[in-house]
């Protein structure tokens, strides 16, 4: 059976546009296509289409209404699919479409709709309940990820972060106490305030010495 997509987009260009691509897919069939976010909830409800596929920002505010309604979705309708479109990779509005989880939801830029074998697999992965992330944001996220995980590393002293190195390095409490000529008592206060600056306070001991080493490593 084909998979039956409801479009959201303001554009009538895009709309056009974007309709005539869907029909050239064969396994699509595309069952109505609306301007606006209440249009498009209100066809949700009386369509229940398998996928939305819908521009981020439309009328009445053009902000996030694609990503507001993918969450409402998540609660009211969890076995339609969203494929939200977006003009620009920006990783704030990937997170919260991921945020309660990414199951049935695909983030793709604008510019793939010129591939029509792309849109068709984003379509057919988020109908089957998989995800779909456009790789350069994919590189939005992983480049905001380490912006936090730096900025976090910035709040530790210049003390902090020499014993950080040396953990890095493989050493005990004891041999960096030795070699900074220091208590393994304040070692260990170091070490501790390292662990609540990184926000690394749940996990187990050996767990958050791994899991410094790698943020300290990867800046």
């Amino acid at each position: 059976m084909a998979i039956r997509v409801l479009l959201g987009e303001d554009s009538l260009i895009a709309r056009e546009g974007i309709t005539r691509m869907l029909e050239t897919i064969e396994d699509v069939e595309l069952v109505d296509a609306c301007d606006d976010l209440p249009a498009l909830q209100d066809a949700v409800e009386r369509l229940r289409p398998d996928v939305v596929l819908t521009d981020i920002r439309m009328p009445p505010s053009f902000t996030d209404e694609g990503i507001r309604l993918a969450a409402a979705l998540r609660t009211s309708h969890p076995d339609v699919g969203v494929v939200v479109l977006s003009q620009h990779a920006e990783s704030l509005y990937a997170t919260a479409l991921f945020e309660s989880g990414s199951e049935g939801r695909a983030y793709l830029l604008k510019e793939r709709l010129a591939d029509r074998e792309e849109v068709g697999r984003a379509v057919r992965e988020v109908a089957a309940g998989r995800t779909v992330i456009d790789p350069a944001v994919v590189e939005q996220l992983v480049a905001a990820r380490r912006r936090q995980t730096e900025s976090k590393l910035d709040t530790l002293t210049p003390r902090e972060l020499e014993i950080l190195a040396l953990v890095a390095e493989g050493e005990s409490n004891s041999a960096i106490a030795a070699r900074l000529v220091i208590t393994k008592r304040a070692v260990e206060r170091h070490i501790n305030s390292i662990f609540w600056k990184l926000d690394l306070r749940e996990a187990e001991d050996v767990s958050r010495r791994v899991k410094a080493v790698l943020m300290y490593l990867g800046r």
